[in-house]
């Protein structure tokens, strides 16, 4: 298992996912003057000329493509942030609990279309490779730990798009071990199928109406 996503493992595109974290919320400072806006997912507004206002991620990308407005950086894409989490991530095998849960995915899209209001951007996105390929390893060391008595596993503080490449290849793994390990518990479709016949010769019959 890689740091790159894989398509045939991953239960979720990279694109899923970041529709998905499109949801979260994030600071903009808007250059028009507009009411409130009344979505589904909440009402959001008045919009102030260089008055911050939160927003979420899809609609300030929105704003930001018409250049209504410049998005803030989350507090934590900040390069002494990340790289206090950075930090943590090599001293511990524990994952850090400083992140989001869709880091990944909300750096991505800010990256993509609002580089120019991310300070220091380019020490910014190498943080957070940094951090991604930290905390791949540490999950891969967590799994080599694997066998045949394995029922569960715990790992706190996975992000979105970890657990999204872990899940399968956990459930797929114990399947795996519990096929080889415990064989006979595993039915056999030509016993399955003779039982069947067995328990359909045995039953009462029944008389038919006439």
């Amino acid at each position: 298992m890689a740091g790159q996503s894989n398509h045939e493992l991953s239960l979720f595109s990279a694109e899923e996912l970041e529709f998905i974290a499109e949801d979260e919320i994030i600071d903009i400072v808007p250059n028009l003057k507009m009411d409130p806006l009344c979505l589904v997912s909440g009402d959001f507004g008045p919009f102030i000329p260089q008055i911050v206002t939160q927003v979420p991620l899809w609609l300030a990308i929105a704003l930001r493509r018409r250049g209504k407005c410049s998005i803030v950086p989350p507090q934590w894409m900040s390069v002494e942030k990340l790289t206090q989490v950075l930090e943590e991530e090599r001293d511990s095998q524990e994952m850090s609990e400083h992140l989001p849960f869709h880091y990944v995915e909300i750096s991505r899209l800010l990256f993509d279309h609002a580089r120019d209001n991310i300070p220091d951007a380019y020490m910014v996105r190498s943080l957070i490779e940094d951090i991604r390929d930290v905390r791949f390893h540490k999950v891969e060391t967590d799994l080599e730990g694997f066998n045949g008595f394995t029922i569960a596993v715990k790992i706190k503080n996975l992000s979105a798009m970890e657990v999204n490449i872990v899940r399968p290849f956990i459930g797929r793994a114990l399947q795996a071990f519990y096929k080889h390990d415990t064989p006979e518990l595993i039915p056999d479709p030509e016993r399955v199928s003779e039982r069947r016949q067995q328990v359909a010769q045995n039953a009462p019959r029944r008389q038919l109406r006439r």
